[in-house]
């Protein structure tokens, strides 16, 4: 029996919720540090810079992230990239990145190793941001795509996935 699909998904099927993906980079990269210690961050900064460098890359992450979240609900559709999409949202921040959250994320891990002094948390950033963008990233931009057209490929077309041109 051959099945085909003749009406778009209902979810994404993303790999994994990008929280996950982004604790498991912090989380691999700490044991990482624990085993094999590099101290690179501890000699460039100080502890000083590197809880303001860090705190301000966590905020800077946060205050992508939270703005998104309401623009979500306000569109009166999930957050959640593994739930239903039932509106796109294109207003405030999403008028500018298509994907703040996975920026805000990337800026909250980067700001973590940071403050932390860890350098493999730095190093797991970019694995991470890999699965991220081709295990959620992309797949939910196949399914906005044949769930909502003509009018997701406009949108696309003017903004940038994570705020720089393409």
């Amino acid at each position: 029996m051959t099945i085909t699909m003749t009406e778009p998904r209902e979810t994404a099927g993303v790999i994994a919720p990008p929280p996950l993906i982004a604790l498991a980079a912090v989380i691999i990269g700490l044991v990482l540090d624990w085993l094999l210690p590099a101290y690179l961050l501890t000699l460039l900064l100080s502890l000083t810079e590197r809880i303001v460098v860090g705190v301000v890359l966590m905020a800077a992450g946060i205050g992508l992230a939270i703005p998104a979240i309401l623009v979500f609900r306000s569109a009166g559709t999930h957050e959640e990239p593994w739930k239903p999409s039932r509106a796109l949202a294109t207003a405030g921040v999403y008028a500018y990145i298509r994907n703040p959250m996975y920026v805000g994320l990337g800026l909250l891990v980067g700001g973590i190793g940071v403050a932390a002094a860890s350098d493999w948390t730095l190093v797991m950033l970019v694995p991470g941001a890999i699965v991220l963008h081709i295990g959620v990233g992309k797949r939910e931009e196949r399914y906005l795509e044949a769930k909502f057209g003509d009018d997701y490929r406009r949108y696309k077309a003017r903004v940038p996935r994570y705020g720089w041109p393409p």
